[in-house]
């Protein structure tokens, strides 16, 4: 898969495709609830069962002359509470290097936040130590996303923080930047906080054509008919809420196409009002 947004070009790499029950994300996101939407959930999105389909994924964007990396997966040999994310051992180097992206050739990686599902590659295990997978790249992680992490004490933003953070900023690799910062001329960060207090969005814009990445914004797109739902893992469930429906609104109804970090789509996809709320559209 590749897609083209103007002169922008890129390319999902899919570390994990899962199907998953609500106890995983989004608890209520059960069968039952989500059954008034199957029309439009069904196939993309959730299984004939009513388990929700869910993507580990790391998007390849070149842009401007440079090779960057949005998100970057879960990784390997990281230790995790979540079992099917503990001790992976997938081929994400050899995918990426098949997409045109040797490692020693990506100069940006963009930290949405700094959730392990979200940073894992930044580093790699060799010989027992994580190093920097991406040795010249500049790993832009907005300030205050950093500032919340490091300071946190609990397994859960501690790990990910010491194997998939700590290394790559010892290493002088890490750019503090603004939430709204601009990476090239063509992808620019949006402040979207509420799943954590830094989570940024990426804004694509090219040739009067556009593409909203989102990170974990929303999780899953039954999201856009119940904003409401939150997951598990929103830092503020309440300024999460009202970050996904200033989203839905920024979106719905306009050429802006958008990249679920985490939605099964083949393509990036279009937003619609729907009832009292909206659905996705694929094109």
């Amino acid at each position: 898969m590749n897609w083209k947004i103007g002169n922008v070009s890129i390319t999902p790499v899919i570390e994990l495709d899962l199907s998953v029950d609500e106890s995983f994300s989004l608890p209520d996101a059960t069968p039952e609830n989500l059954a008034p939407d199957f029309d439009w959930l069904q196939p993309h999105f959730v299984e004939p069962d009513g388990k929700l389909k869910f993507r580990v994924q790391a998007l390849l964007v070149e842009s401007s002359g440079h090779k960057i990396i949005i998100d970057t997966c879960v990784g390997n040999d990281k230790q995790r509470s979540e079992p099917v994310f503990n001790q992976l051992n997938q081929p994400f180097i050899e995918d990426i290097a098949k997409s045109g992206f040797q490692r020693e050739q990506v100069d940006i990686v963009v930290c949405t936040h700094l959730h392990y599902d979200h940073i894992g590659w930044n580093t790699m295990n060799v010989n027992g130590e994580w190093i920097p997978t991406f040795p010249n790249a500049r790993y832009l992680i907005t300030q205050p996303e950093f500032d919340y992490c490091r300071n946190q004490k609990d397994d859960f933003w501690a790990k990910a923080f010491g194997d998939s953070v700590a290394p790559i900023f010892a290493a002088g690799l890490v750019d503090l930047v603004d939430s709204n910062y601009q990476i090239t001329p063509e992808l620019q960060l949006i402040p979207t906080p509420g799943h954590t207090p830094g989570h940024s969005s990426v804004a694509i814009s090219s040739q009067g054509q556009n593409v909203m990445i989102t990170g974990d914004i929303m999780h899953h797109p039954c999201q856009c008919m119940h904003p409401e739902w939150e997951c598990v893992a929103d830092t503020f469930p309440q300024q999460a809420e009202t970050t996904r429906r200033e989203f839905l609104n920024h979106v719905s109804d306009t050429d802006i196409l958008v990249i679920g970090t985490h939605w099964s789509a083949a393509k990036p996809v279009r937003i619609r009002q729907y009832k009292t709320a909206w659905k996705v559209q694929i094109d």
